[in-house]
C-alpha cells in the first residue's frame, strides 16, 4: 500500500484496553480493540472507515492522533513517526490535525460563548496578533461554515443540532489543519441536515485542500464522500478499495453482507440479502483465525486456524479473506 502521495500512513497499530476481573474471581482480559491494523490516507483524499458499531474506527481515530496512546504499532504524519514525538513536538505537530467529534451536543462546553469555543485553540497555540485579529478569525471561520458572524455571541444551547456540528467543524479548521479526524460527524444528525453537512465538508476539502479520515457506520453517507473506504471488523479491517469497488464489485463476505442491508428506495427493485448467522463475537475472546468465521457463510475448516492478511487481488484492491483472496505468499 505504499504511495509517494501519503499524507498518513498507519502501520500494524494496536490498541489493547485490559478488561476488570470477570466472573467468578477470573483474571483480567483484554479487549483487543484495534488489532493490526494497516492503511495510507493519500493528500486530498476522504478515507471512509465503516463497520458495525464497536469495531475499534473510532479508536483507530483517536490512536492517530493520539487523544488515546496506542498499545503498539507506527503512524507517520508529514514524514515523523507521530508515537515516538515528545509533548512538545507533538503539540507543534496538533497545528496541522483536528478532530470533529459525533455529538454536538457534548463536544461544545456550555458555558463557553460560540466566539470563545472557536477561538480557544488560537489562544492555546498563541495564533493571531491580539483579540481583535482573533475575533476577526471567528467571525471568518463562521462564515466559512455558513453562519452569521453575531453568532459569536451566543451560547451552544441556542442552536440546533445541525448548527452547532458547523460551530464543531469551525473549530477544527481555526488553526488551519491538513488533516481532520471525521469521527461520525452527522450520526448524531436528521438525514436532511446530515446531507448539508456532508456537503459542506466536501466544499471545505475543495478550498482549503484537506484530508479526512472519514468514520461512519452509515454506508450511503460514506459512498457519497468517500475516494476510498476501508471495511472493518472486530478490530480488523477484512476489505480496503476505491469507494465505486467497495460498492459496486465487494469481495468480502462481510462486505457483501454490509451492503445488501442498505435499502432501496425502489419498492419494485428487490437487492438479494445476505444473512448473516450468529452473534458478534466479543473482542474480549475473538475467535480463532479468521475473526469473522463464525458468522461467515462460506467459511472453511481452515478459517480456524489461518489469520488472514490483506492480500491485493487487483489494484488498489485489499482483501483479507484466506477463501476469496489466498495470499500468494503461502
Amino acid at each position: 500500500m505504499a504511495n509517494n502521495g501519503n499524507l498518513i500512513e498507519v502501520r500494524n497499530l494496536t490498541k489493547y484496553f485490559r478488561a476488570g476481573a470477570r466472573l467468578f474471581g477470573a483474571g483480567e482480559g483484554v479487549v483487543k480493540a484495534v488489532d493490526g491494523v494497516s492503511f495510507n490516507i493519500r493528500r486530498g483524499e476522504t478515507f471512509g472507515l465503516v463497520g458495525e458499531s464497536g469495531c475499534g474506527k473510532s479508536t483507530i481515530g483517536r490512536c492517530i492522533l493520539r487523544l488515546i496512546e496506542p498499545t503498539s504499532g507506527k503512524v507517520n504524519f508529514l514524514g515523523q513517526d507521530l508515537l515516538s514525538l515528545g509533548s512538545d513536538s507533538l503539540r507543534r505537530l496538533r497545528l496541522d490535525m483536528q478532530i470533529i467529534f459525533q455529538d454536538p451536543y457534548s463536544s461544545l462546553n456550555p458555558r463557553m460563548t460560540v466566539g470563545q469555543i472557536i477561538g480557544e485553540p488560537l489562544l492555546i497555540h498563541n495564533r493571531g496578533d491580539d483579540r481583535k485579529s482573533r475575533q476577526d478569525r471567528v467571525a471568518e471561520l463562521l462564515r466559512l461554515v455558513g453562519l452569521e458572524p453575531d453568532h459569536a455571541r451566543r451560547y451552544p444551547h441556542e442552536f440546533s443540532g445541525g448548527q452547532r456540528q458547523r460551530i464543531g467543524i469551525a473549530r477544527a479548521l481555526a488553526l488551519k489543519p491538513k488533516f481532520i479526524v471525521c469521527d461520525e460527524p452527522v450520526s448524531a444528525l436528521d438525514v436532511s441536515v446530515q446531507a448539508q453537512v456532508v456537503n459542506l465538508l466536501q466544499d471545505l476539502q475543495e478550498q482549503l485542500g484537506l484530508t479526512y479520515l472519514f468514520i461512519s457506520h452509515g454506508l450511503s453517507v460514506v459512498q457519497h464522500i468517500s475516494t476510498r473506504v476501508g471495511i472493518m471488523y472486530l478490530g480488523k479491517l477484512v476489505e480496503i478499495a476505491s469507494s465505486e469497488e467497495i460498492f459496486h464489485k465487494p469481495l468480502h463476505p462481510y462486505t457483501r453482507a454490509l451492503l445488501s442491508a442498505i435499502p432501496i428506495p425502489e419498492p419494485d427493485h428487490r437487492r438479494g440479502r445476505v444473512p448473516l448467522p450468529g452473534e458478534i463475537p466479543t473482542a474480549l475472546n475473538p475467535p480463532s483465525g479468521c475473526n469473522f468465521r463464525t458468522r461467515c457463510p462460506i467459511a472453511e475448516a481452515r478459517c480456524a486456524e489461518e489469520i488472514p492478511q490483506l492480500v491485493e487481488v487487483a489494484p488498489e484492491h485489499f482483501v483479507s479473506c484466506i477463501v476469496v483472496a489466498p495470499d500468494p505468499k503461502k
